[in-house]
């Protein structure tokens, strides 16, 4: 599984890619072994995902979230489905 968090690095950003981190923390899940999470800076690399508003996550190429950050718990539902 690919996550991606899409933003140029703002505090939404990073609490974005915070959450992500703790939802497969409680999920039991690693970064780098289970699942690889990329933050994606790059503005045209963002376009190409389709995002127009950051920050965005991106789960195995199809955007979940867009212009918001999503709480761990929402996080976690999405994980469970694609498990």
């Amino acid at each position: 599984m690919v996550i991606e968090v899409c933003g140029k690095g703002c505090i939404k950003c990073e609490t974005t890619e915070k959450n992500v981190l703790q939802a497969l923390k409680e999920l039991g899940l690693n970064p780098g072994v289970d699942v690889l999470v990329n933050h994606v800076r790059d503005i045209k690399m963002i376009s190409a995902r389709g995002v127009i508003m950051t920050p965005a996550v991106v789960i195995d190429g199809v955007k979940m979230s867009e212009g918001r950050i999503p709480e761990v718990k929402e996080i976690k539902g999405w994980l469970e489905k694609r498990k």
